[in-house]
C-alpha cells in the first residue's frame, strides 16, 4: 500500500499515515478497502451536494419554463445561494443554514426575491426528498423568520387616460423599434416577454395572424394573436429595418438579442407616465375596456392567455373564437387609431 507520491507527501505525512494505516489493521479494518470507502463517500457527497441536486432539479423543470425565466433562476442561485450552501450535502442543512442564505438577500431590501429563492429552495428539498437524499424540507418554516414583501399591482390607466398616452406615445421621436413595440404590446395584451422575443417566422401578415410558441407563454401553450390593421402596419414599418436579423425587436447594441425587458417601461418613463402605467398594465386596461364594451368575456380571456384553449366548452368553437377575438382588437385598435 502507498501513500502517495514522494514529490506530494511529505516524510511526516507518510509517517501519520502509516500510523494510521496500522491502527486500522490492529482494528481489523483494511486500510484500502477503507480509503476506497471514503473516496465513494466523497464522490456521493460532492453528487448530492445542495448545487448538484439543485441542476439536476433545474434541468428536470427545464422544459416548463421560458428561457429566460430558466436562466433568471440558475443565475440567482450561482449569485446568492451556491457560494454559501452550494457544496454542503443537501441532506445536513440545517433550517439556520438556509436562514441566514435568506437574510444576505432580505438585507438588500430584495424582499420578494427573498421569498421567491425561499419558494425555488423548498423545490430542490423536495426533489431531494423524492429521489432519496434528504429527509427534510426546511423551507417552508423559514417563511415567519422572514420580512414579508409588499404585494406589487401593475399600475394601469383608466379609459379616460388612455388616449392622452396614445397622444404621446405618437410624439415619440426615439427608436422606432421600441416605439412599435409598446405600440404592438397596447394593442394586443401580449405580455412583454412574450412580445421581445418575436421573430419574423411567427408572422403571417397577409392573414392577419401572429403564432406564439409554446416555449415563450406563460400558460406553455402556443397561442395564436390575431392582428389589427394598425398593428399589421406596425409590423410592416419594422421589416425593412430589421427584416434580416434574428428578432424582430432588436437590441440597440447587440443586434443578434432582442430588445431589453425594460424597455418599454423605458418609453413610458420618458412619456412621463413612470408610477401610472406599466407594460403588463395595458393588460389591464384592455381587459377593462373590453368588458365594458360588452365583449365575450372568454374572447378577453383567452386573448391575455389566462386560460387553457382545452378548457373551454360552449357554443363556441376555436375557429369561432379567432374570428371574435380578430373582431374585438380590430374594435379595440379602431378606438385608440381611428384614422
Amino acid at each position: 500500500m502507498s501513500f502517495g507520491s514522494y514529490d506530494l507527501v511529505s516524510l511526516a505525512e507518510a509517517r501519520e499515515k502509516r500510523d494510521i494505516a496500522r491502527k486500522q489493521v490492529a482494528n481489523g479494518i483494511d486500510p484500502v478497502e477503507e480509503r476506497k470507502a471514503q473516496k465513494l463517500a466523497q464522490k456521493l457527497s460532492t453528487k448530492n451536494s445542495f448545487e448538484s441536486v439543485s441542476r439536476e432539479w433545474h434541468a428536470a423543470k427545464a422544459d416548463r419554463w421560458t428561457l429566460a425565466y430558466r436562466e433568471e433562476i440558475i443565475k440567482t442561485f450561482e449569485q446568492d445561494v451556491f457560494p454559501f450552501i452550494g457544496k454542503r450535502p443537501i441532506a445536513e442543512i440545517k433550517p439556520l443554514e438556509l436562514l441566514e442564505v435568506l437574510k444576505r438577500i432580505e438585507k438588500r431590501g430584495a424582499l420578494e426575491k427573498t421569498r421567491k429563492v425561499r419558494q425555488r429552495c423548498g423545490e430542490v428539498f423536495r426533489y431531494a426528498i423524492i429521489t432519496g437524499r434528504a429527509e427534510y424540507n426546511p423551507a417552508p418554516d423559514l417563511a415567519i423568520a422572514l420580512a414579508v414583501p409588499k404585494q406589487k399591482h401593475h399600475p394601469f390607466l383608466s379609459a379616460e387616460e388612455l388616449p392622452h398616452f396614445v397622444r404621446d406615445l405618437e410624439a415619440y421621436t426615439g427608436s422606432i423599434i421600441t416605439k412599435n413595440a409598446t405600440k404592438i404590446v397596447m394593442l394586443t395584451g401580449v405580455r412583454t416577454q412574450e412580445m421581445r422575443f418575436a421573430t419574423w417566422q411567427e408572422l403571417d401578415l397577409e392573414k392577419g395572424l401572429w403564432e406564439i410558441p409554446a416555449e415563450r407563454m406563460k400558460m406553455r401553450r402556443p397561442h395564436i394573436v390575431p392582428l389589427s390593421r394598425q398593428v399589421i402596419r406596425l409590423f410592416q414599418q419594422l421589416k425593412p429595418i430589421t427584416g434580416h436579423y434574428p428578432y424582430i425587436f432588436i437590441g440597440r447594441n447587440n443586434r443578434k438579442k432582442p430588445i431589453s425587458k425594460e424597455s418599454i417601461n423605458q418609453v413610458i418613463e420618458l412619456l412621463g407616465f413612470k408610477g401610472r402605467i406599466t407594460g403588463h398594465g395595458f393588460r389591464h386596461t384592455m381587459s377593462t375596456i373590453l368588458h365594458e364594451a360588452g365583449f365575450n368575456s372568454a374572447w378577453i380571456e383567452m386573448q391575455l392567455a389566462h386560460v387553457d384553449k382545452n378548457s373551454i366548452r360552449g357554443v363556441y368553437n376555436h375557429a369561432q373564437y379567432l374570428n371574435g377575438r380578430s373582431r374585438m382588437l380590430q374594435f379595440y385598435a379602431d378606438k385608440l387609431y381611428p384614422n
